[in-house]
């Protein structure tokens, strides 16, 4: 899929994560792997890419099923729903398939500059950095997502405003 790239057996996601693809195929281990698109680098990871993604979210304090709840009860969305990793650093991801599916892939929203129809019911994907990606996945699949993860996104964002102005606002009363 990409020219260069490091190969590393564990990953951490960041803000300059744009991607969590599945590789096809397995490695020379035979061992399923996934590709972490980022701004800079591409980086090979003997994991699928949904272990990553729960891995990220353990280590904000959380796991991929507390997120996924976390969405339902925000907005309702049960079905490939978007997630959070970290709000306060941007990091919303959305699943191209069901998280169950070997075939799933992450992308990051805020990374994303456009998508467009491809060939054989795929789309591409375009990034801010000018890299781009295919997904065996449908345009309008992907729309909905990026809709679905935008909404999302809107929501839990109020709420942590409405938080911090109400912390704000009890922090200035002066006490009786």
């Amino acid at each position: 899929m990409f020219n260069d790239y490091l190969f590393y057996p564990a990953y951490e996601i960041t803000p300059l994560t744009m991607a969590v693809l599945v590789q096809r195929g397995k490695t020379k281990t035979g061992k399923v792997s996934t590709c972490i698109l980022e701004e800079q680098e591409e980086i090979i990871v003997e994991q699928t890419p949904t272990k990553i993604i729960d891995y990220a979210c353990k280590f904000f304090g959380s796991s991929l099923k507390g997120r996924q709840e976390g969405t339902r009860d925000i907005c309702g969305i049960t079905h490939k729903a978007p997630i959070s990793i970290d709000p306060a650093s941007g990091m919303y991801f959305f699943p191209t398939t069901s998280p169950s599916s070997e075939k799933c892939s992450w992308i990051a929203h805020s990374h994303i500059d456009q998508v467009n129809k491809a060939a054989n019911q795929c789309t591409e994907v375009l990034f801010k950095t000018g890299k781009k990606i295919v997904l065996e996945v449908s345009f309008g699949s992907v729309l909905n997502q990026i809709q679905r993860t935008a909404q999302f996104r809107y929501l839990l964002d109020n709420r942590i405003k409405y938080l911090q102005k109400q912390t704000v606002e009890m922090v200035a009363e002066p006490y009786a």
